[in-house]
């Protein structure tokens, strides 16, 4: 299991090879990588700077990571999700799963990403060239994390 919140970028292809590199009971390696989007509600986005509470949001990362891994068979995890003012085009998250079966792993990448637009404690404001607004949750994250209860 391992959770990074950073402010660094990060190399989707590293992260897969370390999680897979010499693992024979890896049958799927399972990644999703969100980016910064340019437009949002027909509004053209300059950036999008990310807010945390360290410590707290490591912790609450950490226990829906402990929640997957208790739900399916998964062999490895990998949560990366930034912070800072990000440009259009960067990637802000990243989940990876890795199981012996597909399935296993494609709903644990679906799990744990539905909690983080959902419930993980970031604060997401979109700087457009009327000034910045902050994104709130939208009922479709919310009922995408309902299906899971």
């Amino acid at each position: 299991m391992s959770v990074s919140v950073q402010a660094d970028d990060f190399d989707v292809g590293a992260e897969i090879n370390a999680m897979s590199q010499g693992r024979m009971d890896v049958g799927a390696v399972v990644t999703f990588t969100g980016l910064v989007r340019d437009m949002a509600d027909g509004e053209k986005i300059a950036d999008m700077e990310l807010e945390h509470y360290p410590g707290m949001t490591e912790k609450a990362l950490a226990n829906i990571e402990s929640e997957a891994n208790s739900r399916w068979d998964l062999q490895a995890t990998r949560i990366i999700h930034r912070y800072g003012k990000l440009a259009p085009g960067a990637r802000i998250v990243m989940v990876a799963t890795a199981s012996p079966h597909r399935g296993d792993a494609f709903e644990a990448a679906e799990f744990i990403m539905d909690y983080l637009k959902s419930r993980a404690p970031f604060w997401k404001k979109e700087g457009t060239v009327d000034g910045g607004k902050w994104v709130d949750a939208r009922d479709a994250d919310e009922d995408a994390l309902n299906r899971w209860s």
